[in-house]
């Protein structure tokens, strides 16, 4: 890693917190539905309605937040004013949601590594995409044996404009932070995602333990490999 690096960006899900992508989406969705059902809402219609409104929040443009546009595309699929609901979702985050932990992983070098960059002196931002509530996102950090005091900036739905793997994403937090982003680097473990962020200068590290390449994108040439490797790459 280049010498000048300042802070360090970690994406949580297949980085920091081990998961099955697919396992964990299933867990969470079918639990969701179930919540919402006595509340009148159809469990199919409601996971399509929330996968329409994950498209619309990835796609959005930096005109509104993303937790705005999902609610905006959630109220036209459903055909219904969803405030008088929140506080429904709300509780299902605190209350049913840390259940899916059961459907992740956990690796304790994540949190070492987490706790030496800051012992080190340098700024950890957890660059999650920013398609969950703070609520739930505080609930994933928990899981990866952390919590708000170990990062300096969290990305959730509530604060951003933008998901990635638009690269105006990872500008709109070097913006925010009054950082230059070739002095960061970023670790994730989708290609797809978390390379773009090298399009600003970023150095860029790919864990290959949970790694995504639905896309097939040559990462020869990227740094990647496992928690030690990461750590030497580090340099801690």
């Amino acid at each position: 890693m280049r010498k000048e690096i300042t802070t360090v960006l970690f994406d949580l899900d297949g980085t920091l917190l081990p998961m099955d992508q697919d396992l964990f989406v299933k867990d969470y969705f079918g639990r969701l539905a179930a919540w919402l059902a006595p509340y009148g809402y159809d469990p199919q219609a409601t996971v399509q309605a929330v996968w329409k409104g994950t498209a619309a929040m990835t796609a959005n443009d930096g005109t509104m937040t993303n937790e705005e546009r999902f609610w905006q595309v959630f109220d036209q699929v459903t055909g219904r004013d969803n405030r008088s609901s929140y506080d429904v979702f709300d509780t299902f985050y605190r209350q049913e949601f840390p259940k899916v932990q059961a459907s992740t992983g956990f690796d304790p070098d994540a949190a070492v590594i987490i706790h030496d960059l800051k012992k080190a002196g340098y700024t950890v931002i957890l660059a999650t995409n920013p398609l969950f509530p703070r609520v739930a996102t505080q609930e994933r950090i928990r899981w990866a044996g952390l919590d708000l005091n170990d990062l300096d900036m969290v990305t959730t739905y509530e604060d951003c404009s933008f998901c990635k793997p638009n690269p105006l994403y990872f500008k709109e937090i070097t913006d925010k932070m009054g950082i230059d982003p070739r002095k960061c680097a970023m670790v994730g473990n989708d290609a797809g995602e978390d390379l773009p962020a090298g399009s600003l200068g970023m150095d860029v590290f790919l864990l290959t333990r949970d790694l995504i390449n639905s896309k097939n994108i040559d990462i020869s040439t990227c740094a990647q490999g496992d928690m030690h490797d990461l750590r030497c790459w580090l340099g801690l």
